[in-house]
């Protein structure tokens, strides 16, 4: 693989620290629940053909790990239900949406 110099850089997402916490957080919920379900990384890397360097990140709520890869995991586990509940109460968006239709009316 050639360098290529024109190329830009690739750029990881800046995660600020309350973010990281969240993520934390999410590997730790998800190596909880391999455990509880007996799952172990061998298991999960045959169920999902993700490398188990890239497990352990994502036990670790490592931000360099695709979506795509915690999707898998979580299918495996039974919990990505729960990832389609992220926004779905949009308590914030529904106040500002109200506060314009609100503006419209008069």
């Amino acid at each position: 693989m050639k360098y290529d110099k024109e190329a830009p850089p690739k750029r990881g997402a800046t995660v600020f620290p309350r973010q990281m916490k969240i993520l934390h957080q999410l590997g730790e919920n998800i190596l909880l629940a391999m455990k509880r379900r007996g799952i172990s990384q061998d298991r999960m890397h045959q169920r999902t053909g993700i490398s188990k360097p890239t497990l352990r990140k994502i036990t670790k709520g490592d931000p360099t790990v695709s979506l795509g890869h915690y999707v898998n995991v979580l299918a495996v586990l039974g919990l990505l239900d729960d990832l389609g509940k992220v926004a779905l109460d949009d308590e914030l968006g529904r106040k500002l949406q109200d506060i314009e239709l609100l503006k419209t009316r008069r």
